[in-house]
């Protein structure tokens, strides 16, 4: 209220002063007619000026700044891989009992073109994901996901997050997870019903994580062939990936 009060009392200060110097024009020069002829060519041109100030030259700042904003998030995305996000793609791809069905798909290579990407974005849409339970080691993930809880709460607090909300909600998947692991004691008693939850937060995670980490590599590979060459060699979904380079 206070900022729409100051706006109001700066406009009104602004077009007294435009009045005051108008009239002391026509009390030098006594013309009317040279006063209007040019308000009139001025108040003429207002659109065009918001035309270019607030839709042309606006929209290109914006563009640039959101391309800023974006590049900085893929290093938050970048960071979140390297520390998480590629090992947990490898242990839940272990435990996908239907992963053969497109694993050999999933073997990213430097020829891809945008419309691979989309192709395998599209075939990901529509497969079907699971996780066997009995394979997956909770203990092991408890333990894994709690030593990373500082470095995902130092990436939550990255402003930049609120440009990509589906990251976000990876984030706080897999935030959730790790809670329901802390929670339990022992996971040699659970009920299968509770076996089943926890294989429905592991799965939640997965669908999310799968479609990021494809983005990645397409952004990866676009802009930064060196890290795509590492991202390539050390694919969660190759059995056989390996940093080294034969």
């Amino acid at each position: 209220m206070k900022h729409l009060r100051w706006q109001i009392i700066l406009a009104s200060i602004l077009i007294f002063l435009s009045i005051v110097l108008y009239f002391v024009h026509y009390t030098i020069f006594r013309d009317a007619h040279h006063i209007f002829l040019y308000l009139l060519g001025d108040i003429a041109f207002v659109p065009i000026e918001v035309l270019l100030v607030t839709v042309i030259i606006h929209q290109v700042l914006s563009a640039r700044e959101k391309s800023a904003r974006m590049e900085k998030l893929n290093m938050v995305i970048g960071a979140f891989f390297s520390e998480v996000g590629t090992k947990l793609l490898t242990y839940f791809s272990d435990w996908d009992p239907k992963l053969d069905n497109i694993r050999k798909e999933l073997m990213v290579t430097s020829d891809w073109t945008q419309e691979e990407f989309l192709r395998m974005s599209k075939r990901l849409k529509k497969y079907d994901y699971g996780i066997d339970i009995q394979r997956v080691d909770l203990a092991g993930l408890r333990t894994f996901l709690g030593a990373k809880l500082d470095f995902l709460v130092r990436l939550l607090e990255n402003p930049t997050l609120l440009e990509h909300e589906s990251f976000t909600n990876l984030l706080w998947a897999v935030f959730h997870l790790a809670e329901e692991l802390a929670a339990r004691g022992s996971f040699t008693q659970l009920p299968q019903t509770d076996y089943q939850h926890l294989a429905g937060d592991i799965k939640r995670i997965y669908v999310l994580l799968v479609h990021q980490w494809l983005n990645y590599m397409e952004h990866l590979k676009d802009n930064f062939p060196y890290l795509f060459s590492l991202a390539m060699r050390t694919n969660p979904f190759d059995q056989e990936a390996s940093p080294v380079l034969q």
